[in-house]
């Protein structure tokens, strides 16, 4: 195994080599450590079954199944799938998934530590995935925002973005909005917290699943907050031009893997849609989300 910084990029390192079913324990850490520590590893030559997909993400801990059976792999259930292909003229999976900035299962009361993507079918054009890393955003805060956020914590829902189920298309918006808030009710985290694996300080919001601030005591803050913060981390710039967004390519047979504490990400999507298909599955690692959270 061979790991590389990628050229010209402040994130992520190429990984050549890698097999998960000869890797030691040994190269599994560093592995991991590299993801830490770069926040995305971009495994080259991977070309595996879906069965082989979840072997490998067993490898770096425990899978999460997707709570929405739409999501899930007919054969594979742990595997989330990203699709705009039919099979056998069925929907397999869910298309446009990710059109918005989140970290994976921030709206739950456990979020994982490790996403990894095995895309299948890649777009010719507009491909890749844009990132933000949130341990940087929070060191390129003015020190008065950091200080106006100190103590604070933030609600995060799925409410924004929940997709309409097959089964809901005739139910009343109402009663699937209350199933919503009664199935996955809002969490509240620390608005930052540090990485149990880096000591950072890592800025824990997303413009896609964060609803609103509070004070230390639990009373709400001004929602104009919250703007300023997904301004100044770039999550509200159009054009993917700010200094904090990086946009991650990959070609078929890369497989990613990557630090969903520190960051958030978003499908790049066109008005002229290619075919796309992605494998994903997600991870508990060996410890909470932050310091001071119970582990999974």
């Amino acid at each position: 195994m061979h790991i590389e910084d990628q050229p010209g990029a402040p994130l992520g390192v190429t990984v050549e080599g890698f097999d998960h079913t000869t890797a030691s324990a040994a190269d599994i850490r560093t592995l991991k450590e590299a993801v830490y520590t770069k926040k995305i590893a971009v495994l080259k030559g991977q070309h595996l079954t879906p069965e082989q997909f979840l072997a490998l993400g067993r490898r770096l801990g425990r899978p999460e199944t997707y709570y929405e059976p739409m999501y899930q792999h007919p054969e594979v259930p742990e595997i989330f799938v990203s699709s705009n292909v039919p099979e056998n003229g069925r929907q397999i999976g869910v298309p446009k998934t990710g059109r918005f900035w989140h970290a994976d299962y921030q709206f739950m009361p456990d979020p994982f530590g490790l996403t990894l993507i095995h895309p299948q079918v890649v777009p010719a054009q507009n491909r890749g995935t844009y990132f933000i890393d949130m341990g940087a955003a929070y060191e390129r805060l003015p020190e008065e925002l950091k200080k106006e956020i100190a103590g604070t914590r933030c609600r995060h829902s799925v409410r924004k973005y929940f997709k309409i189920r097959p089964h809901d298309v005739y139910r009343p918006i109402s009663e699937v909005i209350e199933e919503v808030e009664t199935r996955t009710p809002p969490v509240v985290q620390p608005t930052t917290f540090t990485h149990p694996m880096t000591g950072e300080t890592v800025l824990y919001l997303s413009e896609g699943f964060t609803v609103g601030i509070e004070d230390e005591n639990g009373e709400p803050l001004d929602e104009e907050l919250l703007e300023r913060l997904f301004e100044a981390t770039g999550q509200l710039d159009a054009t993917f031009t700010h200094e904090g967004i990086h946009l991650q390519t990959f070609e078929k047979g890369d497989l990613l893997i990557w630090d969903n504490r520190s960051l958030v990400h978003r499908a790049r999507h066109t008005t002229t849609p290619e075919p796309a298909v992605s494998h994903r599955v997600t991870v508990h690692d060996e410890r909470g989300l932050y310091e001071g959270m119970r582990a999974a």
